[in-house]
């Protein structure tokens, strides 16, 4: 038996309901915030444990993160307003639409966080090759990898353009380390990267920002040199021929023999007067003009053949492809672009609306209806200028087609005349043509490239980015904060988990909802000793705080107990009392022992008998290992009276201890010997007190239960599992009795903040 010391608790003791009984299943508790509050005092220890992990862990982390420092620069964006050659006009300073302006600074933020310009800074500042783009293992990954397919492996030796697997890592880590962020109601757009180097973050910064205005450049090259490389691939063509008619004149001017007449035109050509020549060379311009013609529309042709409407519109201001089109071709030009800006407009509008008033403003879907409107409008008008540069193509190859034809049958009728200074002036003419031609549109198309290399951007630096002098990250308030909520979430799951899962007795509502009576007594919590002092006297007093300690908290509970007890039958009250628990260790000994005292104090006659035959204990407390006992009168080798011990230091109290351990104590406690010895103690002592063991362990104490009047069920509180509890009542609860027996439990251990303790008294008192 545990011994079991004296402890602080407040003043109301227990309840002693003698007679309240609460039917199974008669109402479900209400969980109250009073209850979630002492549930969490009950596992504060898991809480406290979980915080103080989740704190060292932050300072752990906190002391092993790499300081990393930001680095920020800021661009402007200005109002782009150019001229057909390239120069712009306005000043920074010229208003413009918010909404268009809201699209560019969005587009623009796009572009720096596009991997093209990402990997253009990784390679140029070798980033591959700093720590924090090093290949990390990463457990989940590792997992991962296993699942998910992998494709090829990179090629071993290639650049990161051509090797995937590392591309998309190293732009992974450059796009988490990177920010870029418009600043609300201006033009400005702040570009944020952070980095264990201060000075690689703001080379960075630099970079990407130097990176963009340099794209801008391209952009604006390309799309006006996109019409003129198909152009420039029609003059190879054209230089040929120029070459093959120059060395046929040499030749025919060799052939001939023709002579001047002594005249020569403005740009110094010999002249040779002949009407029939001279209707060729008519001919020959025309043809000339009508393949110049043919390859300028071809050009148009090839370009709005993309269907970009970029590009197409991209045409109107371009010097070389707008000069060759016809009035009706640049009106739609002007139209396309014009439709462009409407579109623009009418995406930005969207936009604000739909973040100031939400997807579900009215007019949201009149701006979605005139967006539809403006972009089928652009389709039609693409298709319409497709249309148009399709049919001018085919009207400029019918053109040349004619006015070749018609050379054709002047040269046939020179050649009939058989004159070779005519056949000799239409081939030099003709090369003097075509060289001219091949020559101003060669200098068009270089002077097209010119102008698209010397368009200016939009774009400006305000702040270049600066190294820091102290690190953004890691932020140590964020950090213990942040470990110390996570704790804290973490440990009141915890606790509501352990409190879930946990079946021990921590609430006397689940007794009576279980089993249907409430608990007869609760004793409170006092200290356990696991064995007698040395030297103690017959009784050890530390041990029987109804002789050490009177007046204490737990005698008056004892008090309160045994009132309860005489209470607890109607008509007289209980002369046998089976004292047993569901487990060991419950103090159903240490509750015999006092119980027999106080009911010994008030003049009445009490046996105390040891009836664990398996494992007995009383009588330790008297120091003596009687060799008669229990077992001996039940084997008929003894008398009542001579192993009947009185107990001095409590008149009007005797023990009969257990004696030796017989082999079938069971047989022994169920015989009739057992039974004729219960009814002769009731006729002899006023209560009679029988120590069993443990109802789970055991058989004893159900047997012994049919012989008394009333059984005390002793429970551990927060110790004693539920189940534990439950099952041994229902096993004592079916044993038949003819002298009205009672189950009564009583909850042991009961700690001063359970809320089980101090507050149900007045619950029951009000039943």
């Amino acid at each position: 038996m545990r011994a079991m010391g004296g402890g602080p608790i407040v003043d109301k003791l227990a309840y002693q309901p003698s007679h309240v009984v609460i039917a199974a299943g008669s109402s479900m508790p209400q969980l109250t915030l009073r209850e979630v509050g002492a549930m969490f005092r009950r596992r504060r220890r898991i809480i406290y444990v979980t915080v103080l992990v989740f704190f060292l862990l932050g300072i752990l982390a906190l002391t092993s993160s790499t300081r990393r420092y930001r680095s920020i620069g800021e661009i402007e964006l200005q109002k782009d307003s150019t001229s057909s050659l390239g120069i712009q006009t306005d000043s920074p300073d010229t208003p413009s639409d918010a909404l268009e302006v809201n699209m560019l600074i969005q587009t623009q933020a796009a572009i720096l966080q596009s991997d093209s310009l990402a990997l253009r800074v990784i390679e140029d500042l070798h980033l591959e090759q700093t720590p924090d783009y090093w290949a990390k293992w990463s457990p989940l990954d590792w997992v991962l990898g296993y699942f998910q397919a992998q494709g090829s492996p990179d090629p071993p030796g290639a650049s990161l353009e051509n090797s995937p697997h590392r591309r998309m890592r190293v732009l992974k880590i450059f796009h988490h380390k990177l920010t870029v962020k418009p600043v609300a109601g201006t033009r400005l757009i702040d570009v944020e990267y952070l980095s264990p180097d201060p000075q690689l973050a703001a080379a960075v910064v630099n970079h990407l920002l130097e990176g963009l205005i340099e794209k801008g450049f391209q952009a604006r090259y390309d799309a006006t040199t996109q019409a003129a490389s198909w152009l420039s691939a029609q003059l190879g063509d054209l230089r040929n021929k120029t070459q093959e008619l120059q060395a046929k004149v040499v030749k025919l001017q060799q052939a001939s023999g023709v002579f001047a007449v002594g005249e020569v035109d403005r740009e110094g050509r010999d002249q040779v007067y002949n009407p029939t020549l001279e209707k060729l060379q008519l001919a020959n311009q025309a043809e000339a003009q009508a393949q110049s013609n043919r390859i300028l529309k071809g050009a148009i042709n090839e370009v709005v053949k993309s269907g970009n409407a970029e590009l197409i519109s991209g045409l109107g201001g371009n010097a070389a492809a707008g000069g060759g089109s016809s009035s009706g071709a640049g009106g739609s030009l002007t139209l396309l672009q014009n439709l462009r800006l409407q579109e623009a407009s009418e995406q930005a509008q969207l936009q604000q609306l739909a973040a100031k008033f939400g997807p579900a403003y009215p007019k949201l879907a009149e701006l979605r209806g005139n967006l539809d409107a403006v972009q089928a409008a652009i389709r039609q008008e693409v298709s319409r200028v497709a249309r148009r540069a399709g049919n001018d193509y085919l009207v400029a190859q019918q053109t040349e087609q004619k006015t070749r034809y018609d050379f054709d049958v002047d040269k046939r009728e020179a050649v009939a005349l058989n004159n070779k200074t005519i056949e000799y002036q239409m081939v030099r003419q003709e090369a003097d043509q075509t060289r001219s031609l091949y020559d101003d549109m060669l200098r068009h198309l270089k002077e097209s490239g010119l102008l698209a290399g010397l368009r200016s951007t939009n774009i400006s630096i305000v702040d270049l980015a600066k190294p820091s002098d102290k690190p953004a990250k890691p932020v140590a308030l964020l950090y213990l904060l942040g470990s110390i909520l996570m704790g804290l979430v973490f440990g009141v799951v915890a606790a509501l988990l352990r409190d879930v899962t946990d079946t021990r007795i921590q609430d006397l509502r689940e007794i009576s909802r279980e089993l249907g009576p409430l608990p007869l007594c609760m004793l409170p919590y006092q200290r356990q000793w696991e064995s007698l002092p040395s030297g103690a006297s017959l009784i050890a007093k530390s041990w029987l705080p109804a002789l050490d300690r009177p007046h204490s908290l737990l005698v008056e509970s004892l008090r309160s107990l045994r009132t309860s007890l005489l209470l607890s039958r109607s008509g007289e009250p209980p002369r046998s009392v089976l004292v047993t628990s569901a487990l060991e260790g419950e103090g159903k000994s240490f509750l015999s022992w006092n119980l027999a005292i106080l009911f010994a104090q008030q003049g009445k006659r009490v046996l105390l008998c040891d009836a664990n035959l398996r494992h007995p204990w009383l009588h330790r407390n008297l120091q003596s290992n009687p060799a008669a006992g229990l077992s001996t009168l039940l084997t008929g080798l003894d008398q009542a009276g001579s192993v009947t011990i009185p107990v001095h230091e409590v008149p009007g109290l005797f023990l009969i201890p257990a004696g030796p351990l017989p082999p079938y104590p069971a047989e022994l406690l169920a015989s009739h010997r057992m039974a004729d010895l219960v009814k002769l103690w009731k006729s002899q002592y006023d209560l009679v007190l029988l120590d069993a063991p443990p109802v789970l362990q055991v058989t004893d104490p159900v047997i012994l239960s049919s012989m008394v009047n009333s059984v005390l069920l002793v429970a551990w509180h927060q110790k004693t599992p539920l189940p534990a509890l439950e099952k041994s009542y229902r096993m004592l609860d079916e044993v038949h009795s003819a002298t009205g027996r009672n189950i009564n439990i009583v909850v042991n251990g009961v700690k001063e903040q359970s809320i089980s303790y101090p507050n149900r008294q007045r619950e029951v008192v009000e039943a």
